[in-house]
């Protein structure tokens, strides 16, 4: 099953994918802008030429298990996509992936950064049990 790995960001949204079992991720050019009209049509356009048969959306819930601002946000970009995309959307708590980034050499910001979060999120995602679908917030 090929996913499409997500890192939410407002500004851009680092990704990746999985190879067609299922077992390796690569990450691919970020979103700009994520939830404008132009960065929603990039995500459905990836969905269909990756042939992703779902959408795993890293959350970032604090080291306390908490939420945030951002966690809120990122909820709410989660149901936005679950609602346009034609396929399962899913939360994945990233708590780590970011941090482990950073610690593996990477210090470069923003884009380079999204995209590797989002490159070793995708891993965990496709070994670990799915999480229930993202169902729309009130």
């Amino acid at each position: 099953m090929r996913v499409l790995a997500l890192d939410y960001g407002r500004a851009r949204c680092g990704c990746a994918v999985s190879d067609p079992t299922g077992v390796l991720a690569s990450p691919i050019e970020p979103v700009r802008a994520p939830r404008s009209r132009r960065g929603l049509a990039r995500l459905h356009t990836l969905v269909r030429e990756l042939g992703a048969e779902r959408v795993v959306v890293g959350l970032p819930v604090s080291l306390s298990g908490r939420d945030t601002a951002q966690t809120v946000e990122t909820r709410e970009f989660a149901a936005q996509l679950a609602r346009e995309l034609p396929v399962p959307v899913e939360l994945y708590d990233e708590r780590l992936t970011t941090r482990l980034a950073v610690r593996t050499g990477n210090t470069r910001r923003s884009r380079v950064m999204a995209v590797e979060a989002a490159t070793r999120c995708s891993p965990a995602m496709l070994t670990k049990a799915v999480p229930a679908p993202v169902r729309a917030w009130p």
